[in-house]
């Protein structure tokens, strides 16, 4: 089955945290906490821890991120993990990943796995789909 939806980031917030011990590298490490709700075929809120290794005035990088998503798939209650990365170059999306965290369904949607993916539009909509199975 597939679930789409786009999102909006509510929040995100830049920690303190920095991997020990310190190891200098041409891009720096930064790990924020985020906040986004979804609408559409999934419909809620996630949770999400972001780590990144990332130039902001060139726009190239590579992220890591794992949600905790709580709502609904195409009507089912609950919540689950994902997990998702890509690096960019400033302008593309390239070596991207993205899987459902197997055994972190919870209520109706226990039993989920299957993978997904995000977009941006051209106008900045953040898009997110889940191609998932439920046993």
């Amino acid at each position: 089955m597939r679930a789409t939806a786009t999102f909006t980031v509510k929040e995100f917030v830049p920690t303190a945290l920095q991997p020990v011990p310190t190891v200098p590298t041409g891009l720096p490490v930064g790990v924020a906490a985020m906040e986004k709700h979804f609408v559409g075929e999934a419909a809620g809120h996630s949770a999400t821890l972001f780590t990144a290794a990332f130039d902001q005035s060139t726009g190239v990088g590579t992220y890591v991120a794992m949600e905790s998503f709580e709502g609904s798939l195409q009507g089912r209650e609950g919540a689950f993990n994902f997990v998702h990365s890509a690096t960019t170059s400033g302008s593309d999306r390239t070596a991207e990943f993205f899987t459902i965290v197997p055994s972190s369904g919870t209520r109706e949607l226990a039993g989920i796995s299957g993978a997904g993916g995000m977009a941006v539009d051209a106008d900045g909509t953040h898009r997110i789909w889940f191609d998932y199975q439920l046993d």
